[in-house]
């Protein structure tokens, strides 16, 4: 297994005229010259419209996205939709967006099915964002809480019923908290939010959440579900006691959020934080070189960590049947990990920049894009 070190770098200023031109693209490909406005957003005459489907928790970072890049190429257009990550995979796979926005990365068997429209080498996981999960409660009069792990998938899984509970209330001395009802909140939707947040349970509480890390909620656990961050989200707003997982980005300001303990601390949640757990893991066994697939270490015990973490990834064909899409995709997913394609992603969904060291790594990725021949 190949070790990566990913930290992070504060986000830089938006960069202005005379910014790092796109990477070059290779010998069949105009995106790599020079942006014509200076702008990392510009690429170079490309035209078209992009279609990608996926990852709602990318969608304020991809909405600040797609209208920096559509201003700076007025013959571009890139729609996305916020369908969830299982929706976005299964679309790439079938030929039905250009992109998928993913907050795990491709299975397998995912990897061997998007030969059939991506050509020989199949798709490749091009890490572009980088988020915590919060542990997002509705709770009168109360916004700050502990939580453990064990703690955490008991009260997911039903075991602890009443918000008052004796568990919760040993981890947080001096905190009065209500007689109230835990109503738990799931996606219904395949979600990568989802395979993370299951992916720490299981890896950090494995006596109490005996389920496999997975995408889909399992069958077993009733409770109350919406589709998409924005359906549990206001799920749990609307319900007094209710409590979810989700993008911090999206409950940030309109919900209670835990703090998690990690070693002998408990630590609040932040972009740094969730950085750090980046900086900590490594690439996933199995994938080829320029498939930047992230296996996250949720068991650190390192300070200040935040290991509910999801990185999330742009899944792109190798291969594309027309140039004028090859480009169109090189240059959109250029300005996304470039400095000022991170730094708006952080204004609008408070994410982690990607590391320098990430950054390089994702442009050399996008490179061996191509066209038919």
């Amino acid at each position: 297994m190949k070790t990566f070190r990913f930290g992070r770098h504060a986000a830089l200023a938006v960069i202005a005229a005379g910014a790092l031109a796109l990477t070059a693209c290779g010998s069949d490909n105009a995106t790599g010259t020079t942006p014509s406005n200076g702008s990392s957003a510009s690429g170079a005459g490309v035209k078209g419209t992009l279609t990608g489907i996926g990852s709602s928790a990318q969608g304020a970072a991809m909405d600040a996205w797609k209208t920096a890049f559509a201003a700076a190429n007025p013959g571009a257009t890139v729609q996305y939709s916020p369908d969830g990550s299982g929706a976005g995979r299964k679309a790439i796979i079938d030929g039905s967006a250009q992109f998928a926005g993913s907050d795990a990365y491709l299975k397998d068997t995912e990897l061997a099915d998007a030969k059939a429209k991506c050509g020989p080498e199949g798709a490749i996981d091009v890490p572009v964002y980088i988020s915590p999960i919060a542990i997002a409660f509705n709770l009168p009069d109360v916004k700050e809480l502990k939580l453990d792990a064990d703690t955490t998938a008991k009260i997911f899984r039903g075991k602890i019923a009443k918000w008052n509970d004796p568990a919760i209330a040993a981890l947080n001395p001096g905190v009065t908290l209500p007689d109230l009802k835990v109503t738990p909140v799931n996606r219904s939707d395949d979600s990568g939010t989802t395979k993370n947040f299951t992916e720490y349970l299981s890896a950090v509480a494995s006596t109490v959440w005996t389920d496999k890390a997975d995408g889909v909620w399992p069958d077993s656990l009733k409770g109350e579900n919406a589709k998409g961050t924005s359906g549990v989200v206001k799920t749990v707003t609307d319900t007094p006691g209710a409590v979810t997982y989700a993008d911090d980005s999206a409950v940030s300001g309109k919900l209670g959020v835990a703090q998690i303990k990690v070693g002998e601390s408990f630590v609040t949640i932040s972009a740094e934080a969730a950085a750090k757990a980046v900086e900590v893991s490594k690439q996933a066994d199995g994938r080829a070189a320029n498939d930047l697939a992230i296996k996250l270490d949720r068991k650190t015990t390192e300070a200040d960590t935040y290991p509910i973490v999801l990185v999330s990834y742009h899944v792109l064909c190798t291969t594309y049947d027309s140039k004028e899409t090859a480009d169109l995709v090189k240059a959109f997913e250029n300005y996304v990990v470039s400095d000022e394609g991170q730094n708006a992603a952080a204004d609008a969904a408070k994410s982690a920049p990607l590391s320098k060291s990430l950054q390089e790594k994702a442009k050399a990725a996008i490179a061996t894009v191509k066209a038919k021949a």
